[in-house]
């Protein structure tokens, strides 16, 4: 809101009355606007003399109205919006390159720009812009090998943005091994999408504590169980080496006897003991252990200890020490009433203890709803206790109980309870563990609860039968959560998702990327009036470079996007799409390796599209050591 205030307090100075900000739509964008008036994919004919009076009235309708961008004062998110403004003077208003402006007439004809340059305010202006933007394409893609080599040997140039590069090297997919080991000493963000073995090698390895942190501490951690044993023991300092081996248990690494040995061994030995993977010969020793807090983590492990070391800690001095032996005594051994009210904090006893009979009847019915809330998953509660709390007057604990898994699928269907179909689900534990069971999948594919069937949907294969059933279930994220997970999810209903489910973070790329998904046949979706199933038409076989170039100019976003994407896009094209009034489409054709090496050399040059175009594949690796060199130069000044 501020960044609106000053832009239009800045139009009203220089005589221009602001109309309203509005997006692109399918205008040329503001971006693109910037980017020829720095001279980079500009086309021909630009008059580039100070702006007269006529060019302002050609840019003008017949209000006087026309679109504005004012550089250093974006309005928007990705997409900058133009501010419509109204003129009330024949002649120029008081803009100026200082700081700087575009600006485009209300039909996209007439471009005008000032900005500023190394020897003085640059100046744009151009007629008949939509044809001369598809002229410079054209234009733009005939490049011979000598005026690529040309463009090329002037990277990086004068007018550079090394920190730009930093940032974005590391995710351009052709840059070797060897040279993103030597990027860790510049930047080390790249590291969170980086799946690259030599290069996760060489990281956890750094001297750097944040460069080893961070291929660890991302959203899905790419490594390997002896790369996460050589992050811990490179760590110096105890406390994270213990949470590094936190980390490495959560994400199914293996970690050796002798790790686990050193970390007891260590200052953080209280926090090392609630490691899940310590060896079971650990535990007697932490259970004998002077500090309470290790004896405390000892009693997580109740079955890997004799009787008498149970007996010792039931009897412990440390009054946390005795809470946590008897929760662990008590699951399998009933809680008499005086042990549990003599408990200090009882809701643990009420989630997970086996209580005595009598007790247990007594709190079922009790007044207090957040007894009987936490009882309501309690794994150890009776078939009676578990009746009387399926018809409790509280909905979100009957919904508790039809999620239990000691129910039949009757009872399940017996117990009245909320669900919201729109709600965010994870599937239940209990009904991953029976993942590798086919009966028990054939017996909760059939249930009533829709949790119970997306959670079955979650396995990794399944019965044919089960599979088929899942794929025409009533609820359509049972069917997505079949089409992100199963490998056995039919074609026909991967195709029905797409229709409506693009991928998610958790699984990107599902439904398309599934290998069941079909590949031919998709070619007739070319001319479908749903651009989902427009996109698809490129992944077919028999698709060919006419039919990506068709799409390319498809009114929809989403399918131009997917256009730039394909490798068969013309040069011609990559350059004009350049100009897409949408954000994630010009991002596209940076991207794209079909761009002519002179626009991509310009990109790199420009400070709104440095970093996205360093990206780019077809930059020769001579020219991503040149500069990775400036890079690094750049970041040494800045620390």
């Amino acid at each position: 809101m501020q960044h609106r205030e000053k832009l239009h307090e800045l139009l009203l100075c220089a005589g221009l009355t602001v109309v309203e900000d509005m997006r692109p739509g399918s205008l040329f964008p503001p971006e693109a606007g910037w980017r020829i008036a720095r001279g980079i994919a500009a086309p021909d004919g630009a008059v580039r003399e100070a702006l007269d009076d006529a060019w302002w009235r050609r840019l003008a309708d017949a209000d006087g109205e026309f679109l504005v961008a004012v550089l250093g004062h974006r309005i928007g998110g990705n997409d900058s919006w133009w501010t419509r403004v109204r003129c009330a003077d024949a002649g120029a208003p008081g803009l100026s390159g200082d700081p700087g402006f575009v600006a485009l007439s209300l039909d996209g004809q007439v471009f005008l720009a000032q900005v500023p340059g190394a020897d003085g305010p640059r100046v744009t202006a151009l007629d008949r812009l939509p044809e001369r933007l598809e002229a410079a394409a054209a234009a733009a893609g005939h490049e011979t090998e000598a005026e690529r080599a040309e463009a090329w040997a002037a990277v990086p140039g004068r007018h550079a943005w090394p920190l730009h590069w930093a940032e974005g090297i590391g995710f351009n997919p052709a840059a070797p091994d060897e040279l993103l080991i030597r990027l860790l000493d510049v930047a080390e963000g790249f590291l969170h999408g980086c799946d690259r073995p030599a290069v996760l090698d060489a990281a956890v390895a750094h001297p750097d504590p944040r460069v080893r942190a961070t291929p660890a501490d991302t959203f899905r951690p790419k490594l390997t169980s002896d790369q996460w044993v050589r992050l811990v023991r490179a760590e110096p300092s105890s406390e994270r080496r213990v949470l590094w081996a936190e980390h490495a248990c959560i994400w199914g690494a293996e970690l050796p006897e002798d790790l686990y040995d050193d970390l007891l061994a260590g200052p953080s030995r209280a926090s090392a003991a609630e490691l899940p993977g310590l060896p079971a010969h650990q535990i007697p020793g932490l259970a004998a252990d002077t500090d309470p807090r290790v004896r405390t983590a000892a009693c997580a492990r109740w079955e890997d200890l004799a009787a008498p070391l149970r007996e010792r800690l039931l009897a412990d001095t440390d009054e946390g020490v005795r809470t946590a032996a008897l929760l662990a005594h008590h699951s399998d051994v009933p809680m008499p009433r005086e042990v549990f009210t003599a408990l200090p904090a009882p809701r643990r006893a009420l989630e997970r203890c086996r209580l005595s009979p009598g007790l247990e009847a007594e709190l079922v019915r009790d007044g207090d709803v957040e007894v009987r809330r936490a009882l309501a998953a309690n794994p150890q509660l009776g078939a009676h206790s578990v009746t009387v709390l399926a018809q409790d007057p509280c909905g979100d604990i009957r919904s508790a109980v039809a999620l239990r898994s000691d129910l039949g699928e009757e009872q399940r269907a017996a117990v009245r309870h909320a669900f919201d179909p729109e709600s965010r689900s994870h599937a239940l534990p209990w009904v991953e563990a029976l993942h590798d069971d086919a009966d028990a999948m054939r017996r909760l594919a059939v249930s009533s609860h829709p949790l119970v069937r997306r959670s079955v949907a979650r396995a990794r294969h399944l019965p044919p039968d089960v599979v088929e059933r899942l794929a025409r279930d009533e609820d359509r994220t049972v069917r997505l959560f079949l089409a992100e997970s199963c490998d056995d999810a039919p074609a026909e209903m991967l195709l029905e998702v797409w229709r409506w489910w693009d991928g998610s973070f958790t699984h990107p790329g599902r439904p398309r990327s599934h290998p069941n998904f079909p590949r031919t046949g998709l070619l007739r979706h070319a001319g479908d009036p749903d651009g989902r199933m427009r996109r698809l038409a490129l992944d077919d076989p028999q698709s060919t470079p006419a039919d990506v170039a068709r799409l390319a100019r498809d009114p929809e976003a989403e399918v131009r996007r997917r256009a730039a994407e394909d490798p068969r896009l013309s040069p011609a094209d990559a350059v004009r799409l350049l100009n897409d009034p949408v954000d994630h489409v010009r991002g596209a054709a940076i991207r794209s390796p079909r761009l002519p090496a002179r626009v991509l050399a310009g990109l790199l040059h420009d400070r709104d599209t440095a970093h996205e175009a360093v990206t780019n594949p077809a930059i020769p690796v001579p020219v991503l050591e040149r500069i990775l060199a400036a890079a690094a130069v750049a970041v040494a000044a800045r620390r």
